[in-house]
């Protein structure tokens, strides 16, 4: 591993991952609006991470595994459960946890075969950023989100999003395997 492991951004992305028992025990206990707070305290981490890292030139090895894994981690622990709740369907919650796992263990092992430490993608920060919109839909209470179909309106997106980043990283993957050029 490259730079240091103890950082400011490798301690937000640490950080976002122990948010999640707290952000799930408030959502259960029906504290929404701390639930809330919490959420949005993990978004303004993932937001600030990366930037933080860039700022301070910190970008670190580590940090390009943790970002993304606390990213999956929150979205497949959210997605779960609502899932568990009965607000989300099955196919949406399979969809998502099949592809963060193809992709982790497909980035595991193009570390471990050409050594190559792969980097979030756009496409991938975008769908994350639509999961956000579904979920804020799903826990804040406003009369707009149970008037309009807000919640399946990102899901849908967010699903779309996911798949296209899902094809961007096989893509990649493929490039580095067979030794191409690929976007970084």
């Amino acid at each position: 591993m490259q730079g240091r492991i103890v950082n400011l951004p490798n301690f937000l992305s640490f950080l976002r991952i122990l948010l999640i028992p707290g952000f799930l025990y408030l959502l259960h206990m029906g504290r929404s609006g701390e639930a809330f707070a919490v959420m949005i305290v993990a978004l303004l981490t993932d937001w600030f991470d990366g930037r933080a890292a860039r700022w301070t030139n910190e970008v670190t090895d580590m940090g390009k595994i943790l970002d993304p894994l606390a990213d999956k981690l929150c979205l497949a622990s959210v997605a779960i459960y609502f899932l568990w709740k009965g607000e989300l369907p099955v196919w949406f919650v399979v969809f998502v946890v099949l592809r963060d796992l193809v992709i982790f263990f497909g980035a595991a092992w193009i570390r471990h075969r050409h050594n190559v430490l792969t980097t979030s993608l756009w496409p991938g920060k975008w769908a994350v950023g639509f999961v956000s919109m579904m979920f804020i839909a799903m826990i804040w209470p406003h009369p707009l989100f149970d008037r309009y179909p807000v919640k399946e309106f990102f899901m849908y997106l967010s699903a779309v999003m996911l798949f296209y980043s899902f094809l961007e990283y096989c893509v990649r993957f493929y490039r580095i395997r067979r030794g191409l050029e690929y976007r970084a």
